[in-house]
Order: C-alpha cells, then structure tokens, then sequence
C-alpha cells in the first residue's frame, strides 16, 4: 500500500494483516510513511504539552498487573482521599503557568459513582474557566454522567484499552476488554472527545500491538487523542521486573499508530523518563506530537521539565498555543 492510499483517507476498516505488514516494514520505509503522513496534518514541530494530576491515589479495587495503585499489591504509593476542589485548581493554574495547555485529572477509582459527580463538575468548570483544555480519567461511566461532565467543561475523557482483546486477561481479571469497549461508546455517545491507548512492554506480541491499534482506528470515530505508553515497572506489581521493550520496537508502535490515525495527537506518556533524547526526537518524528510535562503521572515518574525545554529547544520545537514558550526560556535553559 503505497503512501498515497493511506494519506488521502481516514479509515475505520484496517484488517489485521494490513496492520501487521506496516510493522513488519524496513524501519527507514515505516518512519519516512508516518513522517508524510503526520506532516499532511499537523504541524511537525509543534507539540501539545499536557499536564496529568492524581486527584484521588491508590486503593483501586482493579489489578491491573502494571498498577502500582492497585489494592491487590504492596506497593509504596502512598493511599490518598480525593483532593479537595481548590488545591486542584491551584495545580492547574500552575501547569498553565509552566505552559501546559490541558490539564488531566486521574482518580483511582473502578467506575464513577454519582456521589462523586457535583464535585466533579464544579473542577471541571473552575479549570476551564483557567483557559485549558480539560480531561479525566475516572474509571468507567455512563453517558449521563459523562454528558453531564461535558456540559461543565470537560473536553476529553480519557479510557485506555491498554493492549489487545487476546492478551487482555493476562493483564487485567477485575474487568474486560468489553467493559472497556462500552465506556467509549458511552464517552462518544456523550459528545465528548475520545483519549484512549494503550501500553507496550507487557509482554505482548507484535500481533498484539497491532490489535489493540486496529481496535482504536476501528473505533467509529479515532481517538482525538492517542496515549502510547512505555511500561513503567512499578514495585510490589506482577510488571515489577519486566524487561523493558526495545526502543526501536516502541519507536515503531509511533508510527505505526500515526499511520492508522492521521488526525490523532500522539502522545508520548508513561516511561519517557527512560527514552534518550536521540529516542524522544525519533518518536516525534515519526508522528508524536503531544507529551505528559510535569514530574509526575499519577504515582510514576516523568522527566523534569527543564529538560523537556531543553530537548524542545534544541529539536527547534514549539508548543501547541504556546508559541513563545520554548524560546522564551531558551537562555535560561542554555545556561543552566
């Protein structure tokens, strides 16, 4: 299938082999189709920063193998209660500060329960009247509680699929792939925008990295946005000593991903903190075009954010409604 083909249309319809053909490509010939295709869409160097906040720690009644969060495992994150309205508030007012233009919001939660919802929606509307756009990610939820978030400001809700339906009980038993399936019908039945990926380096396949992409660009509508993460192992877990995935290999799920959704932000999340620089600047340019700015994701870590400056700087790279902000910190990041 020639670049051609692929670029002019926007497709719901891959099939397997298709998927499994474009991982199987030369690396040259794979990074050169997802670098045409990304330029077609978006700007190739610009990046959206968003910033990702735990609003409600550990205790999750899920065991997730990879989650640190989990109640199944002994881990040292620390449990705490849902935060209170304005301390979030004040955490988005300074990842605006430090350039982020969305601000996430993750609880450790199973499904969203109605008691939880009016406080909610009252820091949906507090950070969007911040001027950012605004995400959650809640567990699982009803379209009317997911409408009722829109209605307050909410722009994205984020649900990963985290890898293929085949592999998905080696990774979670608490809840299926389905159950996960029907959230995202319930999120885009509700008018909001869609943000789901899923995580490389479980061990699965390369046949299952190319289903859990062919279930999200077979989605009715793709995901606006697109999370691929690099397993963190996280002590006390199943993952704890999992070795972590080749770079050229996830380097691949980029592209391979921008490719089957053109018109998706790509997002490099969880585990950049491992990835060099030389790899980082491989990834956007092989279609990544948004990142996680911050120290931290929920309970992992992340890279500092002087050093994202810098690596942005230095690719010549700026941020999605934040021009100015690389180059204005561009002396101070020389000097430090």
């Amino acid at each position: 299938m020639s670049i051609t083909q692929i670029k002019d249309e926007i497709r719901h319809n891959w099939r397997k082999e298709e998927v499994e053909q474009l991982f199987n490509k030369p690396f040259n010939d794979l990074l050169f189709e997802s670098a045409s295709i990304h330029r077609k869409y978006f700007d190739p160097n610009e990046v959206q920063l968003s910033t990702l906040m735990s609003i409600k720690t550990g205790s999750c009644p899920e065991d997730c193998k990879y989650c640190p969060q989990s109640a199944h495992y002994q881990t040292d994150v620390e449990k705490e209660a849902l935060v209170d309205t304005q301390e979030i508030v004040n955490a988005a007012q300074a990842a605006k500060d430090a350039g982020a233009s969305r601000f996430c919001m993750g609880a450790a939660w199973r499904n969203l329960n109605d008691r939880n919802l009016p406080q909610m929606k009252e820091v949906v509307s507090a950070v969007k009247d911040l001027g950012l756009e605004t995400c959650m990610t809640l567990g699982m939820a009803k379209t009317e509680q997911l409408s009722q978030l829109k209605d307050a400001g909410l722009d994205y809700y984020n649900h990963n699929i985290d890898t293929s339906e085949d592999y998905y009980n080696n990774i979670i038993t608490t809840r299926t792939f389905q159950d996960r399936l029907d959230t995202l019908e319930n999120i885009q039945e509700a008018g909001l925008k869609t943000c789901c990926g899923g995580i490389v380096g479980m061990g699965e396949s390369v046949d299952d990295r190319a289903s859990m992409l062919m279930t999200l660009a077979n989605l009715k509508q793709h995901p606006q946005s697109v999370p691929i993460n690099r397993l963190v192992p996280s002590k006390g877990t199943p993952f704890e000593k999992k070795e972590q995935v080749d770079d050229l290999d996830f380097i691949r799920a980029i592209a391979v991903a921008r490719i089957m959704m053109p018109r998706s932000y790509v997002r490099l999340s969880a585990g950049r903190e491992t990835m060099s620089d030389t790899m980082q600047a491989l990834c956007f340019f092989a279609g990544a075009n948004s990142i996680f700015y911050g120290e931290k994701l929920l309970t992992a870590p992340n890279n500092e954010k002087p050093d994202d400056i810098k690596l942005l700087t230095r690719l010549g790279m700026t941020t999605q409604g934040h021009e100015q902000e690389v180059s204005c910190k561009e002396k101070s990041c020389a000097s430090s």
